[in-house]
């Protein structure tokens, strides 16, 4: 990534764009309490600790990050990380987990590290959107049967097909309302709709109350009730890296994908240090760890959020259901929010990618259902990290087998011509095609439609010299491009000769 951040950058905020901004913000707000409930009972902590990350988080990363319009709050990634440790140590020892997590974070970004997410392959890219999206899918299919359901055939009770029927109206809502009106977002007035009709005709379907109380006070300052000592470290150490490595690497990778749907460029290492200043204070503020999240970034930018206004009113909404609102928000039906979230599903999975499936390489092919089903059955950083492996393990080994040499004899010289990348996947291959035994006294290796890449490459050609000098005849290196006379002049154990 460059350094450039958002476009455009001075350009003043009109009436329509404040009013877009909020109401982006509000409708984001709603669909995010659901979820970080949800994902604060799966870290096994307090729903409030999820709700406190997501408004410390969110308004803290909306100011200081790198991507406008991008959406962090209490991720599923990070609850399902943090589960071990609260259920081994407890909740205090997450609080001082990701206050170190934050720091790492923040190391990350002020070494620019954050340049590092290009290195991501695009069939990884596809993949990891494509395991999110059906992540966010299945999160939402336990809502369709309520607990007292449970083991019976829920598809014959009322509230089943109540909830299926009160989901579709939401999604009709929200993909049709675009073609009449764009006043407010399609989301929000479903939600509003679906809300009032619930509320109007008294129908008995689950909200966001049956899940949790949201009702709270507002977030303090306080210092990790653990010890400072060496034994502390070592428990928190492991927990922040993985917390750090998972939170950056779905946060950048959301950056990408919201860098493509609103054609501009955020600052991936500004977002490294924002996310690691957010965490450093979650962590004070009891909260339980954040980063981006690419469902609620999308209902926001589909919302009309470009800018940092809609993700500080997100925020601040979140803190206004804790504290003033958690009637209003306990009310809203989980249909409304589960129709959203499914429409983010479809408008996040890339269906492109089954209709390429046949018309790109298979290795790519194989490496986007790879990191789709290890995003799934696993996390996104196990996920991301599989896939470029599998991604430069394929690159490897096709320029490893890629290398052609070709021999042939000119009076008393045997001249090898050598095309390719040498490097340590190519060096076998390289080798095997010399004959030191049976060719002349004088041999040749042209370099020219070649290049050295590495310290292997090095060994191999030096190793290969050696064979030559040691029955007596002499091998000539020539063509050798800057690059590579650069590798053999730093390395002066290497020891050929140069025609």
């Amino acid at each position: 990534m460059q350094d450039t951040i958002e476009t455009p950058k001075k350009a003043a905020l009109s009436a329509v764009d404040i009013k877009n901004e909020v109401l982006a913000g509000l409708t984001t707000s709603f669909a995010m309490v659901p979820e970080v409930v949800a994902f604060a009972f799966v870290a096994g902590v307090n729903p409030l600790v999820g709700l406190y990350a997501a408004f410390t988080v969110g308004i803290l990363t909306a100011l200081l990050g790198g991507r406008p319009g991008m959406i962090s709050g209490a991720a599923g990634s990070l609850a399902v990380v943090s589960t071990a440790l609260v259920v081994t140590q407890g909740e205090q020892y997450l609080f001082a987990a990701v206050a170190l997590m934050g720091c790492i974070q923040i190391g990350a970004g002020l070494l620019k590290w954050g340049k590092f997410i290009a290195l991501v392959p695009h069939p990884v890219m596809l993949g990891f959107v494509n395991g999110l999206a059906i992540v966010i899918f299945l999160a939402q299919l336990p809502h369709f049967v309520p607990p007292a359901l449970h083991g019976k055939a829920f598809w014959l009770h009322g509230s089943f097909w109540m909830m299926c029927a009160l989901v579709a109206l939401t999604m009709a809502i929200t993909h049709f309302l675009p073609r009449f009106s764009k006043a407010i977002p399609s989301s929000l007035a479903a939600i509003i709709v679906v809300t009032l009709i619930v509320i109007g005709f008294k129908l008995d379907t689950q909200t966001v109350g049956d899940l949790a109380h949201v009702k709270g006070a507002l977030p303090s300052f306080h210092v990790p009730n653990v010890p400072f000592n060496i034994e502390t470290l070592r428990i928190l150490l492991p927990y922040a890296f993985i917390l750090a490595g998972v939170g950056l690497t779905e946060s950048l990778l959301t950056l990408t994908l919201v860098d493509d749907l609103t054609q501009t460029e955020g600052n991936s290492d500004r977002e490294c240090c924002g996310q690691g200043i957010a965490n450093l204070v979650t962590g004070f503020m009891g909260g339980m760890g954040g980063c981006a999240m690419i469902g609620q970034s999308i209902i926001n930018v589909s919302s009309g959020g470009r800018r940092r206004l809609s993700g500080i009113v997100e925020a601040l909404c979140i803190l206004a259901f804790i504290v003033f609102a958690s009637r209003l928000i306990e009310s809203v039906p989980m249909a409304a929010l589960i129709g959203v979230m499914f429409i983010v599903v479809i408008e996040t999975f890339a269906w492109s990618s089954l209709r390429i499936m046949r018309a790109i390489p298979r290795s790519d092919a194989f490496v986007l259902v790879l990191v789709t089903v290890v995003t799934v059955v696993s996390n996104l950083a196990v996920a991301v990290l599989v896939g470029v492996l599998a991604s430069a393990l394929s690159f490897a080994w096709k320029h490893g087998t890629a290398i052609r040499i070709t021999r042939s004899l000119e009076g008393e010289r045997a001249i090898y011509r050598v095309h390719g990348s040498l490097f340590f996947a190519s060096i076998k291959n390289f080798t095997s095609q010399f004959d030191p035994k049976n060719d002349p006294s004088q041999t040749e290796i042209d370099f020219a439609g070649a290049r050295l890449h590495d310290h292997s490459a090095l060994e191999a050609v030096h190793s290969l010299s050696k064979r030559y000098e040691e029955m007596g005849k002499t091998l000539q290196i020539k063509n050798i491009c800057e690059d590579s006379q650069l590798l053999l002049t730093r390395a002066p154990w290497v020891t050929v000769t140069r025609a």
